[in-house]
């Protein structure tokens, strides 16, 4: 049974800033973010008769926002590092070794990752998806979410550790 219009607005009010965070950390662009996400729930929308209750919803939504994404890679080649104009407040687990807040270096960081990789990520820590709903989605083995979300970690703290290091002037290229 397709989602009611009541239903369709308590997931985008519950999952709304999610899906934004992820799409503007993936995309790197605040109007380009916002874009993606409203395609997205317009495709949700469109697709309301193919949701599953009892499923996770921000697995669903997440899914689709991630089609839109790919998309708009696609249109934008090759990709470009993006400026960021201010700060999200976006905060990830303090056991991660990466816990400091997003920043400019974060999304520079973040855009010099493999796409892969950066995906996988994001879905997971952004996204706030198990691995295995990340693995579903991707159509991966769950062996490969776990290596390239530990993959993109390390490479993370390789570019912002450099980075640090960089503006010390410890480093020279």
């Amino acid at each position: 049974m397709p989602l009611t219009q009541a239903e369709f607005n308590s997931l985008v009010e519950e999952h709304g800033a999610t899906l934004y965070r992820i799409s503007y950390r993936m995309i790197g662009d605040a109007q380009d973010a916002e874009d993606v996400v409203q395609e997205t729930l317009r495709s949700a929308w469109k697709s309301r008769s193919r949701y599953k209750s009892g499923h996770s919803d921000r697995a669903w939504l997440a899914a689709i926002l991630r089609r839109r994404v790919v998309d708009h890679w696609r249109k934008r080649k090759p990709l470009q590092l993006a400026t960021i104009s201010g700060d999200l407040e976006v905060g990830i687990d303090a056991d991660d070794p990466l816990a400091n807040d997003y920043t400019d270096e974060m999304q520079a960081a973040l855009n010099l990752l493999h796409q892969e990789l950066r995906e996988t990520l994001l879905l997971v820590i952004v996204g706030e998806l198990t691995h295995q709903e990340v693995a579903d989605m991707l159509k991966i083995p769950l062996g490969t979410v776990l290596s390239r979300v530990c993959r993109a970690r390390r490479h993370l703290r390789g570019f912002l550790t450099a980075e640090k290091r960089l503006r010390a002037g410890s480093v020279t290229w």
